[in-house]
C-alpha cells in the first residue's frame, strides 16, 4: 500500500516536473528563472503561468562547474557570516544549512506584491506538511536588499506574513556577503527587484536539490519536501 501511494505521489510530482536531483549548486545566475517583480503584475503566480509553456515547474540543480568543481557542501556554500531576523550572527553553512532539509527563497521587505504573496504561499506549504513533517524542514528567506532590510524589518515582515516561526530564518547582513551567498545559490539579480522568484528545496546532507516554480501548488511542494525528509534508500525503494 505504501509503495502504491508513493508511486501515485511520484506520478503527480513528475507531472509538475518536481523530480529528485542529486549534486550541489551550479555557480552563477540561472537566467531562465529570473524575473523582475513588475513581471508578476501584482501576483507571483502570473509569472509562473506566463512561463509555463517555456519552462518546467522545477529544474534540477546541477553540480558546480568550477575547474573540476567541489562536492563539499561547506566549501561550496561557505560559512559566510550573515545576520538573522533576531539580530544573531550566523555562519551560512554551519548554522543555517548543515544537516537540514531546507526551502530557500529570496525576498525584500519593501516589496508590495510577489514577496508577500510567495511568503504566504510558503506558509501554506508548511501547513500542508503537517506538524510532524514541518518540524523536519527549515525555511530560509534571504534578503535581496540588505542595505535596507535590517533584522528588525525582516522580523516585522515575518510577523506580518505569518512566517514568524522557529523553523523559518530570515537573513540579511553586509551587502557584499549577502550578494556572495545569493550568487552561490544562483539567485543574485542586478537589483533588489530583479531577484529570482524560484524556490530552492534541498536535502543538504544528501545533496538532493530542486528548483521549484512559485506557481506550483502548495500540496505538491509539500510532498516534494516530504520526499526530501526521507532517507535515500527508502525513496529509492518506493520508486
Amino acid at each position: 500500500m505504501i509503495a502504491a501511494r508513493r508511486t501515485l505521489i511520484r506520478a503527480s510530482l513528475a507531472a509538475l516536473g518536481l523530480a529528485v536531483a542529486s549534486g550541489a549548486f551550479a555557480q552563477g545566475k540561472h537566467h531562465d528563472g529570473h524575473a523582475g517583480h513588475g513581471d508578476h503584475a501584482g501576483h507571483a503566480d502570473k509569472h509562473g503561468a506566463a512561463a509555463a509553456s517555456t519552462q518546467p515547474a522545477a529544474q534540477p540543480v546541477v553540480a558546480p562547474a568550477t575547474g573540476g568543481g567541489t562536492h563539499d557542501a561547506r566549501a561550496y556554500f561557505t560559512d559566510t557570516e550573515l545576520v538573522d531576523q533576531n539580530g544573531r550572527r550566523v555562519q551560512f553553512y554551519s548554522d543555517v544549512l548543515k544537516d537540514r532539509v531546507v526551502m530557500l527563497n529570496v525576498v525584500y521587505t519593501s516589496c508590495k506584491d510577489a514577496c508577500p504573496l510567495i511568503t504566504r504561499k510558503l506558509k501554506e506549504v508548511r501547513d500542508a506538511l503537517g506538524e510532524e513533517a514541518a518540524r523536519k524542514v527549515h525555511f530560509i528567506s534571504i534578503s535581496s536588499d540588505p542595505l535596507n532590510d535590517t533584522p528588525a524589518s525582516l522580523k516585522a515582515f515575518a510577523v506580518k506574513n505569518e512566517a514568524d516561526n522557529p523553523n523559518w530564518t530570515f537573513l540579511t547582513g553586509d551587502k557584499a556577503k549577502v550578494d556572495f551567498v545569493l550568487g552561490r545559490l544562483g539567485q543574485l539579480g542586478q537589483s533588489a527587484e530583479e531577484h529570482s522568484t524560484l524556490l530552492i528545496a534541498g536535502d543538504v546532507a544528501t545533496k538532493r536539490w530542486n528548483k521549484i516554480r512559485p506557481d506550483a501548488p502548495p500540496p505538491a511542494i509539500a510532498e516534494r519536501l516530504k520526499v526530501l525528509t526521507e532517507p535515500v534508500a527508502k525513496v529509492s525503494a518506493a520508486r
